[in-house]
């Protein structure tokens, strides 16, 4: 059985997501402990019971432990399998958790099934704290593309806090050999492209941030679309993108709130945008973490430069050790730009 710390390093969710996953794949027995210890409300939140009760579906596993607050958990594994599944983060009890993070659980669990698996998954779509919807399925599923990891994802209803009831639907394709990524240089970035979104709010809203967008990013011309969505939380929501022509697209997003003008949301949007695109990296900080997993479970090689070594970054490379015998090594220091190797 494999012991985790889970108040290591960033000490969040994504501990529980990766061991889970990989769990599930290795078939080997986990036992959690000081789950989200640090954090201000400790323990399993409604999201991570979702993303347990997920894995021990699809691997039919024996767990203990899996109750809201709990900060222990014990799961075990046995075969895993592919097929239609779906999941509702509100099941139990009301919740706008992210769709996004349960899928991190689950997907690359479903790899490695005997056949194709198509999942619906109902909470938020545009949460905090969590990649949007968006920023998924044009940033990292491209990015997974050039692995031969064959995914493709849909939006159903849009979900934001605090009611979430969104809903995404994901199809998976079982691989048969995880290629290795090289990443190393960007490309240049000369357009962008973008959406501004409201929910149950005035159109004058996204309006507003498309003008401060476009004024803030005068020199890579943003065209960007303004959406007027359904949704049972009022929402505001800003993504902008690269154009498809780089070998790996970017995405930054920001979250409208009640008393945020619409122009800091813009702001908050474009700044993230202008720190990664100075740093001249392949790919930001998000995506980094996130195909740690992906990489250690392919035979080859992959390398890529990122803009900021984050501790979600160090702390997955800690979990991905445990289970892999992946030689993983990060040149550079935390919270700053840096390179990322796995043989």
């Amino acid at each position: 059985m494999i012991e985790i710390d889970g108040s290591y390093g960033e000490g969040g969710g994504q501990i529980l997501r990766t061991a889970l996953a990989l769990s599930c794949i290795t078939s080997k027995r986990i036992h959690i402990f000081n789950i989200r210890k640090g954090r201000k409300k400790p323990g399993l939140m409604q999201q991570h019971l979702t993303c347990i009760k997920s894995a021990e579906q699809i691997s039919d596993a024996e767990t203990e432990g899996a109750q809201f607050g709990a900060q222990e958990l014990f799961f075990s594994p046995k075969k895993i399998q592919g097929g239609d599944f779906i999941f509702d983060v509100a099941e139990e009890k009301g919740s706008a958790g992210a769709t996004t993070l349960v899928l991190q659980t689950i997907l690359p669990i479903l790899l490695f099934t005997d056949k194709p698996s198509k999942v619906v998954i109902k909470g938020g779509t545009h949460t905090n704290w969590s990649p949007p919807f968006h920023y998924t399925e044009q940033v990292l599923v491209p990015t997974l593309a050039q692995m031969s990891i064959n995914v493709s994802l849909s939006l159903k209803k849009w979900g934001f806090y605090p009611i979430g009831k969104g809903e995404i639907q994901v199809n998976i394709n079982p691989v048969n050999k995880i290629k290795g990524l090289s990443l190393m240089n960007r490309g240049e970035i000369k357009n962008l492209n973008g959406i501004s979104v409201v929910a149950g709010l005035p159109r004058s809203i996204a309006e507003r941030e498309r003008s401060e967008a476009e004024r803030e990013l005068k020199d890579f011309t943003p065209a960007i679309d303004i959406l007027e969505v359904n949704a049972f939380s009022k929402g505001n929501f800003l993504f902008l993108f690269s154009d498809p022509a780089l070998i790996h697209k970017c995405g930054v997003s920001a979250l409208g709130e009640r008393g945020k003008p619409a122009e800091t949301v813009a702001q908050e949007c474009c700044k993230s945008f202008l720190s990664f695109y100075k740093t001249n990296k392949a790919i930001d900080g998000h995506p980094a973490d996130q195909l740690i997993i992906f990489a250690a479970l392919s035979k080859e090689k992959t390398v890529f430069s990122t803009s900021k070594i984050s501790n979600h970054l160090l702390t997955n490379v800690w979990v991905t050790r445990k289970f892999l015998d992946s030689r993983i090594s990060i040149s550079g220091e935390l919270a700053k730009p840096g390179i990322v190797e796995i043989n």
